[in-house]
């Protein structure tokens, strides 16, 4: 089943979250806390937005996901920050289902696009998306500023 996450799953997403972390050998960079989820997730003006898949009553996989927009298209996309599956209930269609779930809302409110980024590492989940018809992006490479680098370049 996938359904848009409730603030009590905060602790399971929390939980897959760092799974994920471990998986991709960044666990030392996982420092969200539930406090952080719950309030940016179900706040009261939420960012960000999750769904869920449950199975047999227990939180098994999830999608984070928040607005970006294209100028290009004149519209809004979903870009998806995180998907994960347990390791344990892989290969039983949760994640195609929660990237339908994203694909269905996107369509449904007019959005252009979904996307999101993979480790090049990461053949088994480059061969799922690549399974489902998305194409990797070829020429770009993505930046980031964070860390100490934030604070200095926000002071010019």
């Amino acid at each position: 089943m996938i359904r848009a996450a409730r603030s009590e799953d905060v602790p399971s997403i929390l939980r897959l979250v760092r799974d994920l972390a471990e998986y991709e050998r960044a666990a030392h960079e996982a420092k969200a806390t539930e406090e952080d989820l719950r309030r940016d997730l179900f706040g009261p003006e939420p960012k960000v937005f999750a769904h869920v898949a449950e199975h047999e009553g227990e939180v098994v996989g999830f999608a984070l996901w928040f607005l970006n927009y294209s100028t290009w298209l004149g519209r809004h996309g979903i870009y998806l920050e995180d998907l994960y599956v347990s390791p344990e209930t892989r290969g039983h269609g949760f994640g195609k289902a929660l990237l339908s779930e994203l694909a269905r809302i996107a369509d449904e409110r007019g959005y252009g696009r979904v996307e999101w980024s993979v480790l090049d590492w990461n053949a088994p989940a480059i061969g799922f998306y690549e399974s489902i018809g998305a194409r990797p992006q070829d020429g770009w490479t993505v930046y980031r500023v964070t860390g100490d680098t934030l604070p200095r370049l926000a002071k010019g």
